[in-house]
């Protein structure tokens, strides 16, 4: 707030406090020029104020960079403290941690499973038809690949469960190879 608006503050201020105090309005001639000089004694009083309690903030605020009656950085530092964790560490887990982590439990993840790969141009695309082969990059026999949002993470052999697909798991990929797989 700038000290014209506060001082445009005060004075509304004083001329509401003069009518309540006296019970009238403000004479509209004779103490018209009586009122606005006490607006501008009390609007002067209020700005002296606020310029007193301004100045007394600056100068109880410690100077960072040193200046007079300040102490600067080295009068504020002082030597940091660490608690010792050994013990917090060794202690055993509790359920608070898999609390933690129950919200992520029910994120919906793709899962596909690929027997097998192979390019094509669009002509031979668009002459596919019913009946139509298709030549894969697998040989027979050779593991389907499991991906989970686009990434590998099993192979395995298909298997026939109650007339529908399914992938049994033969080798889950390490964390190390999934590294590996993205560079």
């Amino acid at each position: 707030m700038s000290q014209e608006d506060q001082e445009a503050l005060a004075a509304q201020w004083a001329a509401q406090l003069a009518g309540e105090d006296g019970g009238e309005e403000a004479a509209p001639s004779d103490s018209g020029e009586a009122a606005a000089t006490d607006d501008d004694a009390l609007a002067a009083q209020w700005a002296a104020a606020l310029a007193a309690d301004e100045e007394k903030q600056e100068s109880s605020e410690p100077s960072t960079f040193g200046g007079p009656g300040a102490g600067g950085f080295a009068s504020q530092a002082k030597d940091a403290e660490f608690k010792d964790m050994t013990e917090v560490a060794r202690q055993p887990r509790d359920n608070k941690r898999n609390r933690e982590l129950d919200f992520i439990l029910d994120i919906p993840l793709n899962v596909s499973a690929e027997l097998g790969r192979t390019r094509l141009m669009i002509n031979e695309l668009l002459q596919l038809g019913q009946g139509s082969v298709i030549e894969l990059n697998k040989l027979a026999g050779e593991p389907l690949e499991l991906y989970v949002n686009g990434k590998l993470v099993a192979r395995g052999e298909a298997v026939v469960i109650n007339e529908k697909f399914g992938v049994r798991l033969t080798d889950i990929i390490s964390p190390v190879e999934r590294v590996k797989q993205l560079g």
